[in-house]
């Protein structure tokens, strides 16, 4: 099996390019139609974005994230409790616990990178030399 390659940082693909000008032309038209229903879409676009390009955040933390933001919009759009404005404001909040979370692990990979985690490379070092050990 091939060792992954050592590439942390912003990271910016034509797909990802794709992704994001489709969302934001989704966001549009359906804004349009329902401003909430567009607003969600380019909320969820935008998080995907953060999360994955420039923070690079765990799957778990990103599960996280995505499971208050889905419960809130749910009641939001359900109930109209809690407001959009709350409902944005705790998935901001939240936004920002879990990157200071991200930001504090050995495995920090994202953007900015090397001021804020310059063991990075040590860290990376340690983990493909456990994979590469033969167990016993």
């Amino acid at each position: 099996m091939p060792h992954p390659e050592f590439s942390p940082g912003f990271r910016l693909s034509a797909f990802d390019v794709f992704l994001l000008a489709a969302g934001g032309f989704g966001a549009w038209f359906v804004w349009s139609r329902t401003w909430w229903l567009g607003f969600v879409i380019a909320f969820v676009f935008g998080h995907f974005f953060l999360f994955c390009n420039v923070f690079r955040m765990s799957r778990g933390l990103e599960l996280i994230w995505a499971a208050v933001f889905v419960v809130l919009t749910r009641f939001t759009v359900t109930s109209g409790r809690p407001s959009w404005t709350t409902t944005v404001l705790v998935s901001l909040a939240a936004t920002t616990v879990l990157v200071c979370i991200e930001l504090q692990k050995d495995s920090y990979h994202g953007f900015g990178w090397s001021r804020i985690n310059p063991n990075l490379r040590r860290w990376w070092d340690a983990r493909l030399a456990q994979r590469t050990q033969p167990s016993e």
